[in-house]
């Protein structure tokens, strides 16, 4: 059992849309990652996941509507919704997430990350 200093990890984080680990519990990981500029539009077909937004702001681009989330707040995508994260300026992001699921859901190109690294 070890604490995590969550501005130390996103501190080390170079890079964008790439998760990292940084704790697991019941079958859930959270991640921590850095958004910047679109990702691509899929959906989770048996995973719902949460947002929370440690520091910056995103969009949260649905088919019918846009979702700003600001520092301090979470949003939860359901399975099955399509979805495109989208931050314009540098996004800290934690993920709540089933160990199972992989970032770009039901697609699979250079942004895939099937395993990601921990802490």
């Amino acid at each position: 059992m070890q604490k995590i200093n969550v501005s130390e990890k996103f501190a080390t984080i170079p890079d964008y849309w790439n998760p990292r680990i940084a704790g697991e519990l019941n079958g859930q990981q959270v991640k921590l990652v850095k958004f910047k500029g679109p990702f691509d539009w899929h959906y989770h077909e048996n995973e719902d996941e949460m947002f929370y937004v440690v520091r910056g702001s995103f969009d949260m681009e649905l088919r019918d509507q846009t979702i700003n989330v600001q520092a301090g707040e979470f949003l939860i995508v359901p399975k099955g919704v399509e979805h495109r994260p989208n931050a314009r300026e540098e996004v800290e992001v934690m993920l709540f997430e089933p160990a199972s699921i992989l970032n770009t859901g039901n697609i699979e190109n250079e942004k895939t990350v099937r395993r990601p690294d921990h802490f």
